[in-house]
């Protein structure tokens, strides 16, 4: 099957043999690091979120788990299209710099892609300022398959688009039941959920003041 992107794969493919050897090496071990990125982050974010108040919290707990949701919907729909690698598929394209994966390990859409673009999605709604760090790498990320040759451009594109929807879905649709038990979790007598959920925010203590206290006395 040709696809209307095959030349812009092997425009990028090309390209990507142009390239210092560094930055070669640098897309082979990157596109496979940027999970790792991730995973940090929601580490931080859980971690943060034990001292923020309950939806915060929910809201980072779900933001993995939204991305695992959307993983799964990449494989799902992955068995459905079953396309081919364009590393095999494309004539004429220069041999991709990854090792190209096994028939079976269909292309449409990409999990990578599909991953960054849910966690990046996830992580921006645990925290807002992070945009500016997850949009980019995923951003980076999705390019990133297409650079080392085992994903066509639309695979990506497609990917980034289903992790952001799923990811968006997952945590407005968890959010309430998430907060209802991590409420549950902070109150509980178990020593290991409270210390999973945390303190929370404290509470701020108003201090009633008698009206007569403000009155000078004569």
């Amino acid at each position: 099957m040709d696809f209307v992107d095959s030349g812009l794969y092997r425009d990028i493919t090309d390209y990507a043999y142009d390239t210092p050897a560094w930055v070669r090496h640098t897309a082979e071990i990157g596109t496979e690091a940027g999970l790792l990125v991730f995973v940090a982050l929601f580490v931080a974010g859980w971690w943060r979120a034990r001292h923020s108040g309950t939806r915060a919290f929910a809201t980072a707990v779900l933001a993995p788990l939204a991305t695992a949701v959307a993983y799964v919907c990449s494989e799902v729909l992955k068995s459905g299209v079953t396309e081919e690698r364009p590393c095999r598929a494309v004539a004429g394209a220069a041999p991709s710099l990854a090792e190209c994966p096994p028939h079976g390990d269909w292309s449409f859409p990409s999990n990578h892609a599909t991953i960054a673009g849910a966690s990046a999605l996830a992580l921006v709604l645990v925290r807002r300022a992070l945009v500016w760090l997850t949009a980019p790498l995923a951003l980076l990320m999705a390019f990133s398959r297409v650079f080392v040759g085992v994903h066509y451009p639309h695979d990506v594109a497609a990917g980034l688009l289903l992790g952001t929807v799923v990811a968006f879905a997952v945590v407005r649709l968890g959010t309430r039941p998430a907060v209802r038990l991590a409420e549950a979790m902070r109150a509980s007598s178990a020593s290991t959920a409270r210390w999973f959920t945390g303190p929370g925010r404290p509470e701020t203590v108003t201090r009633t003041v008698p009206p007569y206290a403000t009155h000078r006395r004569r």
